[in-house]
Order: structure tokens, then C-alpha cells, then sequence
């Protein structure tokens, strides 16, 4: 529960920061008129959104393993982690085509000054939040915790080269470079978008090696039940059926309840012949059958009488 409990205070913390800097940006945008704020702005945005969905996230990653999830939800967190590096991308592609419209046709900023200002702030809330959120992340191993930690760490770096370009952009005004200074805030907002592609993309592609687990078909199912039914007569029973697919992969796994008193080699026998059984009739199957002793509360036990399945 603690890991839980430090994954809210991430969650929380990300939230309202990200709720200071939409606001922050937005106020700034309309002020100094900056397609670089405005690249900013959108990931921001995303952050929000995510860190909305991130508690969400969190509290049904928690939740038991039911019918058609055997595994649990844990990987949803691997989910949220794929929709923020997709939205990113798009967010950067979307922006570039803007700033390459900006470098032809330059548009002068206004309020440079005010824009740097919000840019500073935005570097200390963003690496305050990142460095808060990984020491989170760290304690709750979370993979969702840590991925909204890198994007703080992004986010900041990303107002600081804005903030650089500013000072740039400032400084050959003042030298007379009129029309270069135009140049700078769509050049910055193109090298912004690069710099979100390549972080989010991997992102995007780690994420996605690890989806959500979800059951066999239902074909499936009947098949590995009646390879099972194969061997009632070896077995006292069978329990903990879980399956889980990855791609083409099919993954099943149970315990078999064997007699107490009968030897190891039979034991291993009657798993390797249902592992082989269900592996020949399920194709891209791997299965795990484990082997446990009864406890001796049926009803031959009860009534003294010899096992049945003891031969």
C-alpha cells in the first residue's frame, strides 16, 4: 500500500503542476504571440490530460485479476504510457508543419521579455515536479510514475531552449538583426518538435512491447479444458486455470492436485504428458503445470477408503 500511496502523491503532484503551467503558457501565448510557446503549450496540455488519466490508471491497476483478465490490470499503467508518446508525436509533427510555415513567412513576437520570464518559471516547476516524481517513481517502481517524470524532465528542457531562444532572438533585435530575430521562434519550435519526437516515440514503442494481458479465445479455452479432461482419471482435480496472450503467443497455466503418497516421477509424468497434449492441439502455446499434493479433505479420505487415483 505504500507504493500505492506514493503513486497518488506523483500523481497528485504532476496534476496541479501541470495545471500551473497550462495557465502560465496560455496567458504567456496570448501575450507575446510565440509559435514556440504555443509547441510548449500543447505538451503541457498533454500532461494534463495524462496526469488526469494516470490516477485513473493507477487505481484500476490495482484491482484484482478477474474472468478475462488473468494476469490483472497492472500493465494498464504500460497503456497510458503508450497514449502519452503517441499524442507527443502527434502534437510535434502537427507543430513542425507550423513552424516550417513560420520560417517562410516570419511573424514577429511581441512581449520577448515576458516570454522568458514565463519560460524561467516554467524550468523550475517542471524540474521541481520531475525531480519530486522520479523520487516517487523510484519508491513505487511504477512505469507509469517514471515515464511522467521523464516527460517533466522534457517539458523543462524543452522551456529552457525556448527561454535560450528569447534571449537569442532579444539580443539581435537589439543588434539590428530585425528580420533574423523573426526567425528564431519558428526555428525553435521545429527543434522543439525533434526534440519531442525521439523521446516519445521510444516511449511510445516501449510501452507497447507490454499491453495489457487478456485471455485466450474462447476456442482456446474448451481446447486446453478438454485436453484436461484427458487425464481426469490421473488427477484429483485441477485449479488456477490462467491464460494471457502476447501477439500470436498463447501462455496457459494451472495446478494439478495429485495424491499425496505418489512419487515424484509419476507426478512429473502426468504434467509432461498434459503439457505436451495441450502444446500439440494449441498452436504458439507455452504452458507451466504445477504440481500440488492433496490435503486429504475429500470424500474417500473422510471415509477411510484407498485413493482412487493412487495406482
Amino acid at each position: 500500500m505504500k507504493g500505492l500511496s506514493h503513486m497518488y502523491r506523483a500523481t497528485l503532484v504532476s496534476l496541479v503542476c501541470n495545471i500551473a503551467l497550462v495557465l502560465i503558457k496560455a496567458v504567456a501565448l496570448v501575450l507575446v504571440n510565440s509559435l514556440a510557446i504555443a509547441m510548449d503549450l500543447g505538451i503541457s496540455l498533454v500532461g494534463l490530460t495524462v496526469s488526469i488519466i494516470l490516477y485513473y490508471s493507477i487505481k484500476l491497476s490495482v484491482q484484482p485479476a478477474d474472468l478475462m483478465h488473468n494476469y490483472g490490470y497492472g500493465k494498464v499503467e504500460n497503456v497510458c504510457e503508450g497514449m502519452e508518446g503517441v499524442v507527443l508525436i502527434g502534437i510535434a509533427l502537427a507543430m513542425s508543419s507550423q513552424a516550417i510555415v513560420g520560417l517562410l513567412h516570419p511573424n514577429p513576437i511581441r512581449l520577448p521579455w515576458v516570454g522568458f520570464g514565463a519560460c524561467a518559471v516554467n524550468v523550475m516547476l517542471n524540474f521541481g515536479g520531475a525531480y519530486y516524481i522520479f523520487k516517487m517513481a523510484k519508491k513505487s517502481g511504477s512505469p507509469a510514475i517514471h515515464a511522467e517524470g521523464v516527460h517533466f524532465k522534457l517539458e523543462g528542457v524543452i522551456s529552457a531552449m525556448i527561454g535560450v531562444a528569447f534571449i537569442i532572438g532579444i539580443t539581435l533585435k537589439a543588434k539590428g538583426f530585425d528580420h533574423l530575430a523573426r526567425h528564431v521562434d519558428p526555428l525553435a519550435a521545429l527543434v522543439v518538435s525533434i526534440c519531442v519526437v525521439i523521446p516519445s516515440a521510444k516511449l511510445a514503442k516501449n510501452s507497447f512491447f507490454k499491453l495489457l494481458d487478456a485471455t485466450v479465445e474462447e476456442g482456446s479455452q474448451i481446447e486446453i479444458l478438454k485436453q484436461v479432461a484427458k487425464h481426469i482419471g490421473k488427477i484429483c482435480d485441477f485449479r488456477e486455470l490462467k491464460t494471457r496472450t502476447a501477439g500470436r503467443k498463447k501462455f496457459v497455466e494451472f495446478k494439478i492436485i495429485v495424491p499425496e503418497d505418489i512419487s515424484f516421477r509419476r507426478g512429473h509424468d502426468i504434467v509432461s504428458e498434459i503439457e505436451k497434449d495441450i502444446r500439440g492441439n494449441i498452436p504458439h502455446c507455452e504452458v507451466v503445470v504445477r504440481l500440488q499434493p492433496c490435503d486429504k479433505d475429500c470424500t474417500f479420505s473422510r471415509k477411510g477408503e484407498r485413493c482412487p487415483y493412487l495406482y
